[in-house]
């Protein structure tokens, strides 16, 4: 257990000192907030700038339980840093906990620095357990894309990691309704993806307080679909 901690403390101050995590996670969507969210127009039933501050901190959620993970996975396979692991003390599945664990850690940063500028900046109100309720829900959301990160980083090489991670999590933002509201059939087709299933929570709590039970069985089964392949490409990746 000792050795599982130190490297999941190694990989959380890597991640934290990377530049891409820094810039797609944090400065991003926090730039994005600032250049578009300050509207007092309604939209989904809440206040535009806590719609667009909630679709940041979801997207920088995401974006920092994926990217980072996908791609370091991918290169230390490539240069055998993983099967040098396999030597030491650490324990069988030590390393993809660290892995998870980094991610869950990371994605922290991002939903408070948006939820920051939202409160302090734009002066977003809600009562104080929607503030504690959207930042935990958003979390644990994040943890769908934390097994789509494994997955994708045990069956791709690094140069072909990043690609993957764009075509995939870029659309999914997008028909998520992260970067902006959906209407017409984008909206339609949107209703299916986590991105905008985890968003819809947000505003619910903001509108209702409460949530829908379908759109916990969407984000949920799209984290049964991809703890399934993070298992399937672990594995086949160890059978190599």
């Amino acid at each position: 257990m000792n050795a599982t901690l130190t490297l999941t403390k190694l990989d959380v101050l890597r991640v934290l000192r990377n530049t891409r995590y820094l810039i797609f996670a944090i400065a991003m969507p926090a730039v994005l907030y600032i250049a578009i969210g300050n509207n007092t127009k309604e939209t989904n039933g809440v206040e535009f700038k806590a719609y667009y501050m909630l679709a940041m901190a979801t997207y920088g959620a995401f974006a920092g339980a994926m990217m980072n993970n996908s791609i370091r996975i991918a290169t230390e396979r490539k240069t055998g840093w993983t099967r040098q692991l396999r030597l030491t003390p650490l324990p069988g599945g030590g390393y993809v906990f660290s892995k998870i664990v980094t991610s869950l850690v990371t994605t922290v940063p991002s939903v408070l620095v948006v939820f920051a500028l939202g409160g302090l900046v734009f002066d977003v109100h809600m009562d104080a357990w929607k503030w504690a309720v959207n930042a935990v829900a958003l979390w644990l959301a994040s943890m769908i894309f934390v097994s789509l990160a494994v997955a994708i980083g045990y069956r791709f090489d690094p140069e072909t990691a990043q690609p993957a991670v764009m075509l995939v999590f870029f659309p999914m933002a997008i028909l998520g309704g992260l970067w902006f509201p959906l209407e017409g059939w984008m909206d339609k087709i949107g209703k299916w993806f986590p991105t905008y299933q985890a968003h819809k929570l947000g505003t619910d709590i903001i509108s209702s307080g409460t949530v829908s039970a379908g759109s916990i069985a969407i984000v949920l089964a799209w984290g049964a679909v991809f703890a399934a392949l993070a298992v399937v490409s672990y594995r086949s990746a160890r059978e190599q």
